[in-house]
């Protein structure tokens, strides 16, 4: 840096990494998630299931007041329950 005439610029210290790790904590929470399965296989296995799920119970409850999640929950359950049987 000190070649270059860039040496003030440069951020050098204990933490001057740190923003950019923390930046990366989302993407290291899924990674650890995922270490639990050995094969790729059950991975896939597991994500079709649980997106089908996921997508069919998730009514955005900050969204909504409580009667109207309930309802919808009571809903998305019966239906999901019709689906199984």
């Amino acid at each position: 840096m000190s070649v270059i005439g860039n040496a003030e610029k440069q951020e050098i210290g204990r933490w001057a990494n740190n923003r950019v790790e923390n930046s990366h904590l989302p993407f290291r929470r899924r990674e650890r998630a995922m270490l639990r399965f050995r094969q790729m296989k059950s991975l896939q296995k597991f994500s079709a299931v649980h997106d089908a799920f996921h997508n069919h119970f998730n009514k955005d409850r900050h969204l909504t007041g409580r009667e109207s999640f309930k309802e919808q929950r009571s809903v998305a359950l019966a239906e999901w329950k019709s689906l199984m049987a």
